[in-house]
């Protein structure tokens, strides 16, 4: 049986001994959603968050994380975040900032440990998937065990796509 390669997100879960279950999928360079994986990993897309970077006017870099199905109220999270505005990064800065490609941007183990709010909707799951670090590889955890590992907020920041 051929031993499956821990990334670096799961060597973080491990050593701060949170259970998780580690899920892999087909990932397609057109379909690097959350979606794409809830569908793949046969889960509800309420349960899958995928991991957004802005940039604030005032704060610098802020992380979110949000149900794959939702979308990020821009407004709304400037607001939570004590910015008048924020932005995407973009793309190719993405890598350079977290350590992540996109499509496997983690909230776990991002080069430097940034603001980050979870959803408030990860509260209506017992356990929630996230990126575990590379394209095609999910974690499954409870949400109160990520809250705390990487010190988010809990707030209401997004609306329905």
């Amino acid at each position: 049986m051929k031993k499956e390669k821990k990334t670096n997100v799961m060597r973080i879960l491990d050593k701060a001994n949170i259970s998780y279950t580690a899920k892999s999928y087909d990932y397609d360079e057109n379909h690097l959603s959350g979606i794409h994986a809830a569908i793949e990993l046969g889960y509800d897309t309420d349960s899958v968050f995928k991991t957004i970077v802005t940039q604030g006017d005032k704060t610098g870099p802020i992380v979110f994380c949000l149900p794959s199905e939702r979308e990020l109220d821009l407004k709304a999270a400037a607001r939570i975040s004590g910015n008048k505005r924020i932005d995407m990064i973009h793309v190719k800065d993405l890598l350079p900032l977290t350590g992540y490609l996109r499509g496997g941007c983690s909230p776990i183990g991002m080069k430097k440990e940034f603001p980050t709010y979870i959803d408030i909707h990860c509260q209506d799951h017992e356990e929630i998937s996230i990126s575990a670090g590379l394209r095609g590889k999910q974690v499954l955890l409870a949400p109160k065990d990520l809250i705390t590992l990487i010190n988010a907020h809990v707030a209401d920041f997004t609306k329905k796509q």
